[in-house]
């Protein structure tokens, strides 16, 4: 199936700061009102890297499969585009991933709800299946969603949604409709990573047929609509913070805002997409900061 650093690589690394930045959000959440479970944090980080790792798996597979990885394509080589895995080895290496994946996400299951809370643990498997699915059928399959535009919905769904409220529920199992605020600037984070992959890439995978959203609505709209998300993510944590506010504490996490908009004014005078591919990985890094300081902040 390869050597060991090549499924390293083929794993991308780089992506996974940002997979936990909505478990980090919603668990942190919940340990400032004094629900924390280091069995539940374990698994629920486990089960967000397997997904992470599995998608990165499927998008090697799915674009190279599709001839959408080519000669054309600015970003990184693929494992599988360079020929460094073959694509039966790829799809082994799904197979096992999602295996995996499955498996912690039973655990995280049994270990948040037990056998008492039999609804829960259902409605959560559903969701963990949901999410398997959607790590594979982003580019797999000649129905895969990325190729028709609708990559962001998905993305903002389970790296913002689910990430931060079905963390935050899996320890406090309460509903509190003001972490909706937080999950959903995650989301819009979390797509504006997707939207900045989607933007470089937007020549090669007009040429190969990928009709992402930057491929539908062009590269200016796709700009102002990068923007839009960006601005939206700082509003939501602003909104969640003056409602809910004790000190100053509270507002740490502005301090990250100053890499962000930093990164929206290059965003904002780049004419060479080949240039943005920096920008993923400062968008990634600075969401896990914000992330990181926004929770902490409320945590003490």
């Amino acid at each position: 199936m390869g050597k060991f650093s090549t499924w390293v690589n083929a794993a991308r690394l780089r992506t996974l700061p940002l997979s936990i930045s909505g478990i980090l959000v919603g668990t942190l959440l919940a340990a400032a009102q004094g629900y924390f479970n280091i069995a539940v944090f374990s698994l629920a980080l486990g089960t967000t890297l397997g997904l992470q790792i599995l998608s990165n798996f499927a998008n090697d597979y799915g674009d190279g499969m599709k001839g959408t990885d080519n000669e054309n394509r600015v970003g990184p080589a693929r494992a599988l585009q360079s020929g460094l895995i073959s694509p039966t080895g790829m799809k082994q290496g799904i197979i096992t991933t999602a295996a995996a994946t499955l498996l912690m996400a039973i655990l995280l299951i049994y270990t948040a709800f037990g056998s008492e809370n039999f609804y829960f643990a259902i409605l959560f498997f559903v969701l963990g299946v949901a999410a398997i699915a959607a790590a594979i059928k982003y580019t797999v399959g000649s129905s895969a969603y990325g190729y028709r535009g609708l990559g962001d919905i998905f993305v903002f769904m389970f790296f913002g949604l689910v990430a931060v409220y079905g963390s935050y529920f899996l320890y406090t199992q309460q509903l509190n409709w003001m972490v909706l605020l937080p999950a959903c600037s995650v989301g819009f984070l979390s797509a504006g990573v997707l939207n900045l992959n989607n933007m470089r890439d937007r020549l090669s995978d007009e040429i190969a047929g990928k009709n992402t959203l930057v491929v539908k609505i062009g590269e200016k709209r796709a700009k102002n609509y990068h923007y839009a998300l960006i601005l939206a993510a700082i509003m939501c944590l602003i909104i969640f913070s003056v409602l809910t506010a004790k000190d100053f504490n509270d507002f740490i996490y502005v301090l990250a805002f100053i890499p962000l908009l930093l990164h929206l004014k290059r965003v904002v005078q780049n004419e060479d997409p080949r240039l943005l591919d920096p920008e993923l990985k400062i968008l990634a890094l600075t969401t896990f900061f914000i992330s990181g300081l926004f929770g902490l902040g409320i945590l003490f």
